[in-house]
């Protein structure tokens, strides 16, 4: 079988309150292909949280490896790791995470400054990638002159501006009205459609059927891994939503 974007091969994590250990991931394996869109699910406690840290270069496995776009790196120092996080992943968080004092643009534009990026060719980008979203007349709007929705778009550019190996979206539309969160989730879909790959932590049903796989987990460990067999598309969700 081919090897996924991302391969998980017995992912353990283990925190420690002195001598004790304290497993949260209990042996971990996955791979996920590229241009997959896949919900990665399960409730509190179920080591969903610590798995996306772990496949966004957050944190490093107790045991185990984790081979990203054909590098190790369960084993990878900081530094490394942040170099790989920076190129490979784009994030989306639930808080949005933009800072206050700078343009959309600007924060659009962050990735590319600490990848060197020199500056007319990385605001050129930024610039673009905004378009993309749907935000080429905000680029120079602040955070608090945006709406949450315009926020979230903001910084699902900034993830996209780096061209990055995989999209990981935590929460993405926890903070957001229904509506929002409908028009957030038909930009995932134009993002799956435009060829990246995609991976949605959510705790919310009707948000993980917009993703094309269903991973469940439970415990540690994975519950179940499923095709979704009644995927959401934005079209269709407006459509209800309109009705």
């Amino acid at each position: 079988m081919a090897q996924g974007i991302i391969h998980l091969e017995n992912i353990q994590k283990s925190y420690y309150m002195g001598k004790q250990a304290l497993p949260v991931l209990k042996g971990i394996s996955l791979d996920i292909f590229k241009n997959e869109y896949v919900a990665l699910m399960g409730p509190s406690g179920s080591g969903k949280s610590t798995l996306m840290n772990i496949l966004g270069c957050l944190d490093t496995p107790t045991a185990g490896r984790y081979i990203l776009n054909n590098n190790d790196v369960s084993t990878m120092a900081d530094n490394a790791l942040a170099e790989v996080r920076n190129k490979q992943i784009g994030f989306v968080f639930q808080t949005f995470n933009l800072m206050p004092r700078l343009s959309a643009l600007e924060n659009v534009a962050l990735p590319l400054v600490y990848a060197g990026v020199p500056r007319e060719e990385r605001l050129e980008k930024a610039r673009k990638t905004l378009e993309s979203v749907g935000l080429g007349d905000r680029v120079m709007h602040k955070p608090n002159e945006l709406s949450g929705g315009q926020r979230q778009r903001v910084a699902v550019a900034r993830a996209l501006v780096n061209d990055p190996a995989i999209i990981l979206a935590d929460e993405p539309t926890g903070n957001l009205d229904s509506k929002t969160s409908y028009e957030i989730m038909g930009l995932f879909e134009q993002i799956h459609k435009a060829g990246n790959t995609v991976i949605l932590v959510t705790h919310e049903l009707d948000i993980s059927l917009h993703a094309h796989r269903i991973v469940r987990m439970r415990d540690g460990l994975i519950e179940s891994d499923q095709p979704n067999e009644q995927i959401v598309s934005f079209s269709s969700a407006s459509a209800s939503v309109a009705g």
